[in-house]
Order: C-alpha cells, then structure tokens, then sequence
C-alpha cells in the first residue's frame, strides 16, 4: 500500500497559489513527487517563489526541490516551524538546466507512521 498523501488548495489567484500537502507513510515513502504544476495553475504560471511555509513533520524529512535535470533542493524540513522569506519576494527557482519550475518533494528517513503537513503560499509569475 502507498503512502497515503493528499493535497487541498486553500488560495489559487492570479498572484498567489497556497496549498496544504499531507502525508501519512506506509513506510515507502516520497522520490521527487511532483507538487505544485505550474501549467496547472489557475492561471497557469512558468514559475513561482516560495514566499512562506510552514511545517510540521513527524519521524522523517521533507526535501523541497525545484525540478531541474538535476533538482535543485530548497529547502529541507524536519520537526514544526515556519519560513518567511516574504521580505525578500521568496525563494525563487534557479533555473538549471531543464528547469520546468515546478516544485517536487522527497521524504528522508520514512518509516511506517511517519507523517508531514506542508503549507506552501507561493507568489506566481
């Protein structure tokens, strides 16, 4: 059985995209699942910032990686916090090579039981 995950879009607006991602591991885990579309939006975008997040996770890791040939990981989260880069307009995608500005997460040190809530508010352009 696969780790039970779900997404819910809180805000989806021409600017900001807030989404709350949840994930309740059988042990398998997460590999650069994709997250947040950009295509997918509404209205579509090419890239986004991460502005904030918050977090909570229990018994593993969140990698939070802009997809690329080779990923770029942003950020890692593991225990209960919150990131405000909302000063400086937010984490922006690098943009290596193959970059399709969508955003993937990976779990590290899953086991079954382990859980994460991710909340993304994400600035569109």
């Amino acid at each position: 059985m696969p780790d039970t995950v779900t997404t819910k879009v809180l805000f989806d607006d021409v600017n900001y995209y807030i989404a709350a991602f949840t994930n309740v591991s059988d042990g398998t885990g997460e590999s650069a699942v994709k997250k947040v579309d950009v295509s997918a939006l509404s209205p579509a975008a090419t890239t986004v910032s991460i502005e904030k997040v918050w977090y909570s996770t229990f018994g593993m890791a969140v990698k939070i990686a802009f997809d690329a040939t080779t990923d770029d990981v942003m950020l890692v989260l593991q225990g209960d916090g919150k990131f405000d880069f909302s000063e400086f307009a937010g984490v922006f995608d690098p943009k290596s090579a193959g970059y399709t500005g969508d955003i993937f997460f990976t779990t590290v040190g899953h086991t079954s039981g382990d859980t994460y809530t991710v909340i993304l508010k994400c600035r569109k352009y």
